[in-house]
């Protein structure tokens, strides 16, 4: 009975969220396909041999493979699942053509290709607009109720009742605003704008300070770890406010940006050595993590899948060949040059991207071992 309720929590929650999200990305690039007269051969969810499926009366095979890891859609003159383009390309027929999508202007490609990400990040929007709109977007105001003495908000001068208005320039109207720029950046001077009422019923001041935010090890709901900084202070009450519904549309893709924003501040400083890779997780941790916030509740998991759906979006848009920011920087060289790279270069493209994915798998994959203690339990064997 353990067993089935460790697969039941982690593994089934797992593949719900990855088939929602997969089936979200390919529908984009489905969706733009049709409109383009392009005629889709697969829409696969997993990757693999058949499990089940149906063809429906436009010719398009609806599947579940085996793989559950993914998923593409198959057009019309592709080679495969990477969308590289097939042989016998140059003897198709005008009506072959005409639905062919390696045969469509080069700006109708890119709109396919980049209507993936697109989707989840739509995606994204709309389930935080829903959360925003039943539940209520949490909305604390940016004032400080107590200063920790040796923080880092003690250290540049704030104190209690001060009401911080931006900081880096980036104007912060919850709290929640404040701590997506404190968290992401510890031990580095922002800059911030705050406002002081220093005499009883006088008007408020503003005064603009700077603060290093301290560098913390924190371990999450999940038990994972990473580096954030601290600011030192107590806050007011967690509020949540519900909005209208175009009020939550803006709200969410105001949410939606910080987001990305973060995640690509994340990665730049893993780059640049600001930030342990340790933090990297992959389909193991991200399993875990599926179960755990399943058990929470339904608000904990619509923000869980639209934190993923904006990763996934993401992710596909770097450019990396194999991915679909790699396809649209193919496409942004032949709208330059006025026609697409060579067979060659464009076989080594896709042979470093694949190597540089599967690199990322292993070593994420390799993250989640050690932080779920799997390879500490294998030593300990072996010794």
């Amino acid at each position: 009975m353990e067993v089935f309720g460790f697969v039941w929590n982690y593994g089934v929650m797992f593949l719900v969220v990855l088939t929602i999200l997969v089936f979200v990305h390919e529908m984009g690039h489905f969706l733009v396909a049709r409109r383009n007269g392009v005629r889709v051969e697969v829409f696969s969810i997993g990757f693999g041999p058949e499990i089940f499926g149906r063809t429906d009366r436009l010719g398009t095979r609806w599947r579940f493979s085996l793989i559950p890891l993914g998923g593409y859609v198959k057009m019309f003159g592709d080679a495969g699942a990477a969308s590289t383009p097939g042989s016998g390309l140059s003897t198709m027929s005008a009506a072959e053509r005409a639905v062919s999508f390696h045969h469509k202007r080069v700006g109708q490609r890119m709109a396919i290709v980049a209507a993936g990400p697109a989707a989840n990040f739509l995606f994204a929007i709309i389930a935080l607009a829903f959360m925003f709109m039943v539940y209520g977007q949490p909305y604390t105001p940016p004032v400080i109720r107590d200063v920790l003495p040796e923080g880092a908000a003690a250290a540049a001068g704030m104190k209690p009742g001060d009401r911080i208005l931006s900081m880096d320039g980036r104007e912060t109207p919850r709290f929640e605003d404040v701590l997506g720029v404190i968290v992401m950046n510890p031990g580095r001077t922002v800059s911030m704008v705050v406002e002081r009422v220093e005499v009883e019923g006088a008007e408020p001041r503003r005064m603009e300070l700077t603060v290093t935010p301290r560098a913390e090890q924190m371990e999450d709901r999940f038990g994972n770890i990473h580096t954030i900084g601290r600011l030192g202070v107590m806050r007011g009450n967690d509020e949540y406010r519900r909005q209208t519904p175009l009020t939550a549309l803006w709200e969410a893709g105001k949410e939606t940006v910080r987001m990305t924003e973060g995640t690509l501040d994340a990665v730049w400083q893993m780059a640049m050595g600001m930030r342990s890779t340790n933090e990297l997780g992959g389909p193991i941790r991200i399993a875990q993590m599926s179960g755990q916030v399943a058990q929470t509740g339904f608000v904990t998991m619509i923000w869980f899948v639209a934190v993923l759906s904006i990763n996934l979006g993401l992710i596909n848009l770097f450019p990396i060949p194999m991915l679909d920011g790699g396809h649209l920087l193919y496409y942004a060289v032949e709208a330059v040059r006025g026609r697409p790279l060579g067979e060659r270069a464009q076989e080594y493209g896709f042979r470093v991207g694949l190597a540089l994915v599967l690199t990322l798998m292993v070593f994420a994959t390799w993250n989640d071992l050690v932080q779920l203690r799997v390879v500490d339990f294998v030593k300990g064997v072996l010794s």
